[in-house]
Protein backbone atom coordinates (compact mmCIF):
# COMPACT_ATOMS: atom_id res chain seq x y z
CA UNK A 1 0.00 0.00 0.00
CA UNK A 2 1.84 3.13 -1.12
CA UNK A 3 1.12 6.88 0.48
CA UNK A 4 -1.56 7.79 -2.45
CA UNK A 5 -3.54 4.47 -1.20
CA UNK A 6 -3.65 5.54 2.34
CA UNK A 7 -4.15 8.95 2.03
CA UNK A 8 -7.55 8.20 -0.45
CA UNK A 9 -9.01 5.94 2.76
CA UNK A 10 -8.46 8.96 4.73
CA UNK A 11 -10.10 11.41 2.34
CA UNK A 12 -12.96 8.57 2.10
CA UNK A 13 -13.58 8.60 6.00
CA UNK A 14 -13.68 12.13 6.23
CA UNK A 15 -15.74 12.87 3.55
CA UNK A 16 -18.30 10.36 5.28
CA UNK A 17 -17.45 11.64 8.54
CA UNK A 18 -17.71 15.33 7.23
CA UNK A 19 -21.54 13.92 6.33
CA UNK A 20 -22.27 12.28 9.29
CA UNK A 21 -21.39 15.07 11.51
CA UNK A 22 -22.98 17.90 9.64
CA UNK A 23 -26.07 16.02 9.79
CA UNK A 24 -25.81 15.89 13.81
CA UNK A 25 -25.98 19.60 13.91
CA UNK A 26 -29.13 20.73 15.15
CA UNK A 27 -31.02 23.19 13.21
CA UNK A 28 -30.42 26.83 13.52
CA UNK A 29 -34.14 28.46 12.68
CA UNK A 30 -37.15 27.57 14.62
CA UNK A 31 -39.34 26.14 12.15
CA UNK A 32 -43.29 25.79 12.84
CA UNK A 33 -42.01 25.28 16.25
CA UNK A 34 -41.19 28.47 17.21
CA UNK A 35 -44.83 29.47 16.70
CA UNK A 36 -46.30 27.43 19.42
CA UNK A 37 -42.89 28.36 21.86
CA UNK A 38 -42.05 24.90 21.92
CA UNK A 39 -38.82 25.46 20.29
CA UNK A 40 -36.31 25.51 22.79
CA UNK A 41 -37.74 22.50 24.44
CA UNK A 42 -35.36 20.40 22.12
CA UNK A 43 -32.05 22.49 22.32
CA UNK A 44 -28.59 20.78 22.53
CA UNK A 45 -26.20 21.55 25.27
CA UNK A 46 -23.49 24.13 24.78
CA UNK A 47 -20.62 22.82 25.01
CA UNK A 48 -22.27 19.69 22.83
CA UNK A 49 -22.60 22.54 19.97
CA UNK A 50 -19.13 23.50 20.13
CA UNK A 51 -17.60 19.91 20.20
CA UNK A 52 -19.76 19.46 17.28
CA UNK A 53 -18.24 22.31 15.72
CA UNK A 54 -15.11 21.70 16.17
CA UNK A 55 -15.20 18.19 15.02
CA UNK A 56 -17.22 19.29 11.67
CA UNK A 57 -14.07 21.97 11.55
CA UNK A 58 -11.33 19.84 11.51
CA UNK A 59 -12.84 17.69 9.42
CA UNK A 60 -13.67 19.99 6.53
CA UNK A 61 -10.08 21.40 6.91
CA UNK A 62 -8.14 17.52 6.47
CA UNK A 63 -11.13 17.11 3.32
CA UNK A 64 -10.18 19.92 1.61
CA UNK A 65 -6.45 19.75 2.16
CA UNK A 66 -6.55 15.96 1.38
CA UNK A 67 -8.83 17.08 -1.94
CA UNK A 68 -6.14 19.67 -3.33
CA UNK A 69 -2.89 17.11 -2.61
CA UNK A 70 -5.00 14.34 -4.35
CA UNK A 71 -6.05 16.12 -7.20
CA UNK A 72 -2.82 18.05 -8.15
CA UNK A 73 -0.90 14.81 -8.87
CA UNK A 74 1.79 15.97 -6.62
CA UNK A 75 2.27 12.23 -4.94
CA UNK A 76 2.18 10.45 -8.17
CA UNK A 77 5.12 8.97 -9.23
CA UNK A 78 7.73 10.13 -11.41
CA UNK A 79 8.24 8.39 -14.97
Amino acid sequence: MNIVSVLEVIWSLSALGLVIFVLLHSPKGDGIGGIGGQAQLFTSAKSAETSLNRITWGLSIVFMGLTVILSAGWLAPKL
